[in-house]
């Protein structure tokens, strides 16, 4: 017990830098006086601890020490942060790094930790992409990683969703993102705002020599939140109230997926004295044309109560289906 946490110990001060004792003790959650007895300890066993007094002091290893793990190459370490999304790892032109990580970080476990570490493996498994749709082809997306990681402009041809080809452009390729088993990359473009494009539509991409500033503050994470937050309030242009019946409320989620768990959420029976029948909700929906072939999917199960003019959208498809079908 006491080993781990001295390597706890080690790891905090080698990851944050100079920490003061009451730190150190919060976060490993012990006593100050167990800190102090613990860096004499590492100390002890020839590990280069320094205490710095004063307001601003603390405890912190000596410039350049730093403890590894059997010889890990940057690219293996980094590699250990992909270790649950193998297929991923692969596309990055990690594939390599991660199984050789993966070797050397076992050989360093004692047995016990090595063989919690296969049971893992044999029980667990990432599958990042969505049901019954194949994975985009991404021939460029390790080209486009190693210019996010040296921060390197690069020079590319991309086709809209709409098919048509944008000319060549220099972009300042900020960060990639793994979203439903489709890769984007987060870019700027000279003094333009930061945009998402999917990588599958790069049709040409070239490193350049030039190197750029990445924005000051900018979060990733924080980005691709408010822009996805962004990109569903573009395309619920209204919403729609639907009459759901039992076997409609378990299809909503399946087809509707968040918005259609938020909206089951807010559902209200369409008879109080049948609490378990059918239930009325409102659900945020795309454009028209969208919208009603969206809700088609439901079948009979749902029946759209409004807007008007979206019921009788509905209405003119249905309508248009029965004379086709006789």
């Amino acid at each position: 017990m006491r080993a781990d946490r001295l390597l706890s110990l080690l790891l905090l001060l080698q990851n944050r830098g100079r920490l003061t004792a009451s730190e150190l003790a919060a976060e490993l959650e012990v006593s100050v006086r167990t800190v102090h007895r613990d860096i004499e300890a590492l100390g002890a066993a020839g590990v280069p601890v320094r205490a710095d007094r004063g307001r601003a002091g603390g405890y912190r290893l000596m410039d350049g020490y730093r403890t590894r793990l059997t010889g890990l190459t940057d690219a293996q370490a980094g590699s250990l942060f992909l270790a649950g999304a193998p297929g991923p790892a692969r596309e990055l032109g990690l594939g390599a790094d991660l199984a050789a990580a993966q070797l050397k970080l076992q050989a360093a476990l004692p047995a016990e930790l090595a063989a919690r570490g296969r049971r893992l493996q044999e029980r667990f498994h990432l599958d990042a992409p969505a049901w019954f749709r194949d994975a985009d082809p991404v021939p460029h997306l390790a080209q486009i990683a190693q210019a996010v990681w040296d921060q390197r402009v690069l020079h590319a041809r991309y086709r809209r969703w709409s098919g048509e080809e944008r000319p060549g452009r220099a972009l300042h390729p900020l960060g990639l993102v793994l979203k439903g088993g489709i890769w984007y990359l987060v870019a700027g473009a000279g003094g333009e705002r930061v945009r998402s494009y999917r990588v599958a539509r790069f049709l040409a991409v070239d490193t350049g020599t030039e190197s750029f500033e990445r924005p000051s503050g900018f979060d990733l994470a924080a980005y691709w939140q408010e822009s996805t937050r962004r990109l569903e309030d573009a395309f619920h242009q209204e919403t729609a109230r639907l009459l759901l019946s039992p076997r409609g409320r378990r299809l909503l989620p399946m087809q509707f997926g968040a918005a259609g768990v938020r909206a089951l959420a807010d559902a209200e029976p369409a008879d109080p004295a049948d609490p378990d029948g059918w239930v009325v909700v409102h659900l945020p929906v795309e454009s028209r044309s969208v919208a009603v072939g969206d809700l088609l999917r439901l079948g009979t199960e749902a029946e759209v109560l409004g807007p008007p003019g979206l019921r009788r959208a509905l209405a003119d498809t249905v309508a248009a289906l029965a004379d086709r079908y006789g």
